[in-house]
């Protein structure tokens, strides 16, 4: 019955994004594995699929499906032809991806849109030729707003972080939590509430838009806030490439031309945007909860961390065969034009 539910949220999801679904000649299945009402599936997959309509004249459409791997393995379920789409999360296979990293980087100034823009400019210009997403087709490259600490413990000061068990996703976040003296519990993003509720875990981090995707402001009444972000998380919406192939010549052309690469990420970015405003604020108006910023002086103690985990970062690009400073300040002149 659950799996039922599902694709019934799915369709209501898509069939209040445009009625064209009905009348496509090809529908996507769209793997997600995200709770039915998370910013993702509402908000960025609800867009995607009304700009593939509005490119394809309504030939192409999408539908929501739920359940069919875990996180970690979405890349694999396209490859292997299970679905025609998906959203992966980078940090979630070690070792498997290095360029992405770069973009998760503390200290870039700028918002998650402009980031995301920069993000695929930077992938074309640097960091394609490191061919980590062989065997599927790159369609989008987006991050979230900047990460933080959202805790079931009173927190005050960056010291207070040290030992706190805390469910990081991975990639920079892990690099930067192991600085900081955080004890990391490796937990995909769907179990984060019962890890908090139970005690597990004393402490996750991720954007704030979180604290409305997985209700975190009911488990982790505390959040440390670093201006600009501990971290940011990296994100790809890949297809089939089988399946895009499959379309008409024209069809390809308009997607690619209209809908995949820099505007797709740049409207997967905004939504990430969209869902911060949004958890700030209730997390604001929400009973007992707290919000921290960091101190100046916290602030600065962060820097030089950032700093180190930056240059072993970049090291670690330069050794895949990257001009690693040319991309991480081309990064940042993007954003700062964005």
């Amino acid at each position: 019955m659950k799996h039922f539910a599902r694709l019934a949220a799915a369709a209501v999801i898509c069939a209040g994004t445009s009625m064209a679904a009905w009348a496509a000649d090809t529908t996507l299945r769209i793997s997600t594995w995200l709770p039915p009402t998370h910013g993702i599936n509402t908000e960025i997959f609800a867009g995607l699929i009304g700009m593939i309509e509005e490119a394809s004249g309504g030939q192409v459409s999408g539908e929501l499906v739920f359940g069919l791997a875990p996180p970690p393995a979405q890349m694999d379920l396209i490859q292997d032809g299970a679905a025609d789409m998906a959203i992966i999360f980078h940090g979630y296979q070690p070792g498997r991806f290095i360029g992405t990293k770069l973009i998760e980087l503390p200290g870039f100034e700028g918002n998650a849109e402009a980031a995301s823009v920069a993000y695929w400019r930077v992938h074309e210009a640097h960091l394609a030729k490191l061919d980590e997403h062989r065997g599927v087709k790159l369609i989008s490259l987006n991050t979230h707003g900047p990460g933080q600490i959202h805790t079931s413990k009173d927190v005050a000061t960056l010291a207070d972080l040290n030992g706190l068990k805390t469910r990081i996703g991975g990639g920079v976040a892990g690099d930067v939590g192991a600085a900081l003296g955080l004890v990391g519990i490796n937990v995909p993003a769907p179990k984060v509430y019962e890890t908090l509720e139970s005690g597990a875990a004393d402490a996750v981090a991720m954007n704030v838009g979180e604290r409305v995707g997985f209700k975190l402001n009911e488990v982790a009444k505390n959040l440390y806030d670093m201006p600009g972000g501990f971290y940011r998380g990296s994100f790809a919406i890949i297809m089939s490439q089988e399946t895009f192939d499959s379309l008409p010549a024209d069809v390809q052309a308009a997607l690619d031309e209209k809908v995949f690469g820099e505007p797709a990420s740049r409207m997967a970015g905004a939504a990430w945007d969209k869902s911060d405003m949004i958890a700030y604020e209730a997390t604001r108006s929400a009973e007992g909860t707290k919000i921290v910023e960091a101190s100046a002086e916290d602030q600065e103690k962060f820097a030089a961390i950032a700093a180190e985990v930056t240059a072993k970062v970049l090291a670690e690009l330069e050794a895949a065969g990257v001009d690693a400073q040319a991309a991480y300040e081309m990064v940042k002149a993007e954003m700062a034009a964005n």
